[in-house]
């Protein structure tokens, strides 16, 4: 079994291993040597700490590997990935399966190293359940069974406005359909009453497609105060547009004050003028939208995922959900949780719009927004792998998540 060798091995346990594998007659090719074909290739090439870009012959060999991926073992991250960050380092290893040591890296469960580390394992080697105990890893994933007590079952005797009254606010022209998905979303996961404030355009076909929502045109702010005060949440953004007509509908709901989603182009509104958001508010932002919340760009959210949602909660004080591969849900104190589950094929027009109103949804029922936040995006991204695994990740709908979110929701209850 051969080993390429890139870094050279200066000293410690590096210097040992070599000596090591040395008095054992292993050999050792040079870092420009061509990969010979082998059953198995072992990636091993650096730490966890590993931030600068890769150059050089270590570069070579991790192109090199790239026709292999499906044989590559990475041990603890695939080199080329940032253990903390998840970003790609100029180059980084495809790997078939990552067995992480100690601890898992944060950085392998958001963005692109999930492209890149194939199936993930941890190997504790054995440690002490006590150490962990006294130095808890900062990896918080979504536990379904832990959050399974959030929502409590049922009374017998409870009825609509025991849980709560979601105003879903936006479908500017043309984007009635987003408006719908939030409000429909709201209710497959147990929202008591949801009232849509829309363009006028757009009520004949919210009656007629889901007559479960109460629709209302809306000309002006004025139009909508009697609706707001009658909600407990406000989910607003999902085809809200930056007209005149959007700013005077968001300004109305800021002035309300009550807990709310924000989405969309609420979130974009924000960026243009951020103000102080309602207790118990949750923000929703794709990379772009973070960029813009940020004054940043999209590269730059990327590059560093935990470091962008921690500061967009840091900054406005709310709840805030990062979405993409690996969506992450940051608390303005600093705890960031990351969501395990979601597929590409929720890459797709509208799972946005959804996500909003099940988020809503829940905060309607009485979660805080911590909890509304972290068991909504689960929820979501669980229904679009139920959706995906009955035909596939191409096509998927965000309506087709609306009959798994109901399941959800009430397996969870």
């Amino acid at each position: 079994m051969p080993v390429a060798l890139a870094p050279p091995a200066a000293g410690g346990d590096a210097a040992r291993a070599r000596a090591e594998w040395v008095a054992h007659r292993g050999t050792i090719d040079g870092a420009d040597a061509m990969l010979p074909e082998a059953d198995v290739y072992v990636d091993a090439l650096f730490g966890t700490g590993l931030t600068r870009p890769i150059e050089g012959a270590a570069r070579s060999l991790i192109e090199q590997l790239h026709p292999h991926a499906s044989r590559v073992l990475a041990l603890d991250v695939p080199s080329g990935i940032d253990a903390d960050s998840g970003n790609v380092l100029g180059v980084a290893v495809h790997a078939a399966l990552t067995v992480s040591f100690v601890a898992h890296k944060r950085g392998l469960f958001t963005g692109a190293a999930l492209d890149h580390r194939g199936e993930l394992m941890l190997d504790t080697l054995a440690l002490p359940d006590e150490l962990y105990e006294k130095f808890p890893s900062d990896i918080r994933l979504l536990d379904m069974r832990r959050m399974a007590g959030w929502l409590p079952v049922r009374a017998r005797d409870a009825h609509k406005g025991s849980f709560g009254h979601v105003l879903a606010v936006g479908g500017d022209a043309g984007m009635g359909g987003a408006i719908r998905l939030a409000g429909e979303a709201a209710l497959r996961v147990g929202a008591g009453l949801v009232s849509i404030a829309t363009r006028a355009e757009h009520i004949a076909a919210l009656n007629a497609g889901r007559p479960e929502l109460m629709a209302h045109a809306i000309k002006d702010s004025a139009e909508l105060t009697t609706l707001l005060q009658r909600a407990s949440v406000v989910a607003r953004g999902p085809g809200l547009g930056q007209n005149i007509w959007s700013r005077a509908l968001w300004q109305a709901a800021i002035a309300a004050g009550k807990p709310a989603v924000l989405d969309a182009d609420a979130l974009n509104l924000l960026a243009r003028k951020a103000i102080a958001l309602p207790e118990g508010s949750v923000l929703t932002p794709h990379p772009g939208e973070a960029a813009r919340l940020l004054a940043s760009d999209t590269a730059a959210i990327e590059r560093d995922r935990y470091a962008a949602v921690r500061e967009i909660a840091r900054r406005h004080r709310a709840v805030t959900v990062l979405k993409g591969a690996g969506s992450l849900i940051a608390h303005p104190d600093g705890e960031v949780a990351v969501c395990p589950w979601g597929n590409p094929g929720m890459a797709s027009g509208g799972m946005g719009d959804v996500l909003t109103g099940v988020i809503a949804g829940l905060l309607a029922q009485g979660l805080p927004a911590s909890r509304a936040a972290r068991l909504g995006v689960g929820v979501h991204a669980q229904a679009g792998d139920a959706a995906a695994s009955q035909g596939g990740e191409a096509g998927l709908l965000a309506s087709d998540l609306f009959p798994h979110l109901r399941n959800l929701r009430n397996s969870r209850a």
